[in-house]
């Protein structure tokens, strides 16, 4: 079971997460979607405690962590257990993307070398890039980068895999190659947890979808039901703007 229990978090007087609780169905992909500043991406840094909460638990598989109170070990465990993927890719620019995969392993897991280095040939073939492993990030398109990235998480073989707007900084015509690598380990059955703003996407790949304004909960629904006629108001605002925003025809519910 993947969980968050009341968790609340502040940034002096904003609050980013109100008391906010969920739960994560293993093997399936949960999108969170909102306006800017409603929280997803804390939510996201939260569960793994890049950011500490003020108050509430995390609950992943076995352990259950009082997020204002973890101790140092409570925290490596728990992100042992979790992989982030980040917007703006945070590969080590002087290592190839076969080091950059094996590091984590080698480091964080404690395997060897040889080890760590075959794992990580397997995750780059997983995600489209064998014959891209000598080459230093430098050499690669910013989809390529991502989708190491996404080998690096994958190769700690998380319980649940966060992606913080994994396109964001792509130019549009990168992003289809890694959405479609997402995909890819969806449909492998990897529970995931993405904040994405790419609509038709969540709507193709999410499980679920949970709409977050101001910290709290609006809509939490699957993807049929999200995007029909029965969701808030401010849901359907929501949506609406999305499509005008792209320029197309206003978003009939």
């Amino acid at each position: 079971m993947i969980a968050l229990e009341r968790i609340s978090k502040s940034f002096g007087n904003r609050t980013i997460l109100d008391d906010l609780s969920l739960e994560f169905e293993t093997g399936k992909v949960t999108a969170l979607v909102g306006p800017s500043g409603a929280g997803k991406s804390t939510l996201l840094r939260c569960l793994d405690l890049l950011e500490r909460p003020d108050s509430g638990r995390i609950l992943v598989d076995e352990l259950a962590v009082d997020a204002a109170s973890a101790t140092r070990g409570q925290v490596l465990e728990l992100r042992r257990k979790t992989a982030m993927v980040f917007q703006q890719f945070n590969l080590f620019s002087r290592k190839t993307a076969l080091e950059n995969v094996a590091e984590g392993l080698h480091v964080v897991r404690g395997r060897s070398t040889a080890e760590a280095r075959e794992e990580a040939a397997r995750q780059l073939d997983r995600v489209g890039l064998a014959d891209h492993a000598s080459k230093y990030p430098s050499q690669l398109s910013g989809g390529q980068q991502q989708r190491v990235g996404i080998a690096r998480a994958l190769a700690m073989q998380p319980s649940v895999l966060l992606l913080d707007e994994p396109t964001s900084a792509l130019d549009p015509e990168l992003v289809g190659e890694v959405l479609a690598t997402i995909r890819s380990i969806a449909d492998e059955g990897q529970t995931m947890l993405i904040v994405s703003h790419e609509m038709n996407f969540v709507r193709q790949v999410a499980s679920r979808v949970v709409f977050l304004e101001g910290g709290k909960i609006i809509d939490d629904a699957a993807p049929e039901a999200f995007f029909g006629p029965n969701t808030s108001e401010r849901t359907q605002a929501f949506l609406r703007e999305y499509h005008l925003a792209l320029g197309g025809p206003e978003y009939q519910i």
